[in-house]
C-alpha cells in the first residue's frame, strides 16, 4: 500500500508539472491560455514592479533552495527520499501557478517587429527554445528529473542506479542546453513589454544564478571528470570555448614565435 501511495503521489506531482509547464508556454508565448504575461488585472506600474519580482523571488528560492543537498537531508526526515523530488517537482509547480495568477502585466512596449515574417520567424525561435528545453530533459533522463521514475522503481521494488556521468548529444556542444532553450523561448517574442522583460531578465539572472549552484553540486558528485568537462565545454553559448581556445593557442604560438621588422 505504502509502494502505492508513493506512486501515486509523484505521478500526480509529475502531472502537475506537465500542465504547469505547458501552461508556461502559453503564458510566455501569449497564446492558449486564460492569462498571459501581457494580460490580466492592470496595477500602478510601481505596485505591479514589486508584486511581480516578489513572484521571481519567492520561485528562485524555492527553486534553489530544495534543491540544494542540506534542504534534502532536512526534508528527508519527515518524507520517504523515493518521494523527495516529486516533492520539489511539485512546490515548483505551486510557485510557478502562484506566480501566473499574481502575475501584473505591464504593457509599456520595449520593442515590436510588425515585419510579419521577422514576427514569425521570433515566434518560431521561440517554440524552438520550448522544444530545447524538452528534448534537453529526455536526453538525460526525463522521468528521473521530474520524479517519475523514483516511483516506478520503488513500486516495482528496484533500486535506482548509481548516477553516472554522461554528455549525450546537445550536452557535447554546451553544458546546460536545457536552460539555454529557456533564455531562447524567454527572449525570442515579436513584442518585448516591460512586464514580459521583467520577466526575461528575472529568469535569466536565476538560470545564471542557478548554473553556478547545480555546478557547483556536479563537481561534488563527479569531481575531475566535470572539471574536465567543463574547460571542455561552454557554458551556454555554443562554440564559444573551442574559439576561445584556438585564440588562446594562437597567442601562446605567436609569443612563443615572434616576427622580426
Amino acid at each position: 500500500m505504502g509502494r502505492i501511495l508513493t506512486f501515486a503521489y509523484g505521478l500526480a506531482a509529475y502531472c502537475a508539472f506537465f500542465g504547469t509547464i505547458l501552461y508556461t508556454i502559453g503564458f510566455v508565448s501569449g497564446f492558449g491560455v486564460p492569462k498571459t504575461i501581457d494580460t490580466g488585472q492592470s496595477s500602478p506600474i510601481g505596485e505591479a514592479l514589486i508584486v511581480n519580482i516578489l513572484l521571481l523571488s519567492l520561485f528562485a528560492v524555492q527553486h534553489s533552495a530544495m534543491a540544494r543537498k542540506p534542504f534534502k537531508r532536512w526534508l528527508e526526515q519527515f518524507i520517504p527520499s523515493v518521494i523527495e523530488r516529486s516533492t520539489y517537482v511539485f512546490f515548483s509547480s505551486l510557485a510557478l501557478i502562484l506566480l501566473f495568477w499574481q502575475w501584473r502585466p505591464i504593457s509599456a512596449v520595449v520593442w515590436q517587429v510588425s515585419e510579419p515574417t521577422l514576427a514569425t520567424a521570433l515566434i518560431g525561435l521561440s517554440l524552438f527554445g520550448w522544444l530545447l528545453v524538452f528534448a534537453s530533459t529526455f536526453l538525460i533522463s526525463h522521468f528521473e528529473l521530474f520524479g517519475l521514475r523514483q516511483v516506478v522503481l520503488n513500486l516495482t521494488g528496484q533500486r535506482p542506479a548509481e548516477p553516472q556521468f554522461r554528455t549525450p548529444l546537445l550536452y557535447k556542444i554546451v553544458r546546460h542546453p536545457l536552460y539555454l532553450g529557456f533564455v531562447i523561448a524567454m527572449w525570442a517574442t515579436p513584442v518585448m513589454t516591460a512586464g514580459h522583460l521583467l520577466f526575461a531578465v528575472g529568469t535569466t539572472a536565476y538560470i545564471l544564478a542557478g548554473i553556478a549552484l547545480e555546478e557547483r553540486d556536479l563537481i561534488a558528485l563527479f569531481g575531475e571528470e566535470y572539471k574536465r568537462y567543463r574547460q571542455r565545454v561552454p557554458m551556454l553559448v555554443p562554440f564559444l570555448r573551442k574559439q576561445n581556445l584556438d585564440r588562446a593557442e594562437q597567442a601562446a604560438k605567436d609569443s612563443a614565435n615572434p616576427k622580426v621588422c
